[in-house]
């Protein structure tokens, strides 16, 4: 009986040894693909228009506003585009021959029906300055900026900072 059992045993260990050995490895096929490139072509020659506006509805930076950064950044003729979503402001640089501001704000509704565009202007440069007051409103600031400055320092900063030196 004792032998039985050996002779059982050594070709059951016979079996899983050359079982494996017909194992096949799993094969690993590299397949070439074509990068995409497609760049989008700028027009030297084309004018370029700066806009800024506000977007009303976005709830956070990573869903939101990189998402509608995206969309208008895909836009044919936009050459950039950034959403701030801490001052819910966007600024776009854009061939004027081939977007509008009208097109970029239905871009915008077209991402989600919570967005909406406000206050869009036309600009020289974009603005870097947040739309937040310190709490060290100091007046010699005021002095440099012009009346429409000053009255948009006041309507986004809801406080007197540079009107108190223009009443002076």
């Amino acid at each position: 009986m004792m032998t039985f059992k050996n002779i059982s045993l050594i070709a059951f260990a016979s079996l899983l040894i050359l079982s494996c050995k017909n194992e096949t490895s799993p094969e690993v096929k590299t397949v070439e693909t074509e990068a995409s490139t497609e760049v989008a072509k700028l027009d030297p020659n084309a004018k370029y228009a700066k806009a800024e506006f506000g977007i009303e509805g976005m709830t956070c930076a990573m869903g939101c506003a990189k998402t509608i950064e995206k969309k208008i950044a895909k836009m044919e003729g936009v050459k950039s585009a950034t959403v701030d979503f801490d001052r819910q402001l966007a600024m776009v640089e854009y061939d004027e021959a081939k977007v509008t501001p009208t097109s970029l704000e239905e871009t915008v509704k077209k991402v989600g029906d919570t967005y909406s565009v406000k206050d869009m202007k036309t600009v020289e440069a974009f603005s870097t300055e947040k739309h937040e007051c310190s709490a060290d409103c100091k007046m010699a600031s005021c002095t440099e900026k012009t009346a429409a400055e000053k009255k948009a320092c006041k309507e986004n900063c809801k406080k007197e900072c540079c009107v108190k030196k223009e009443k002076a």
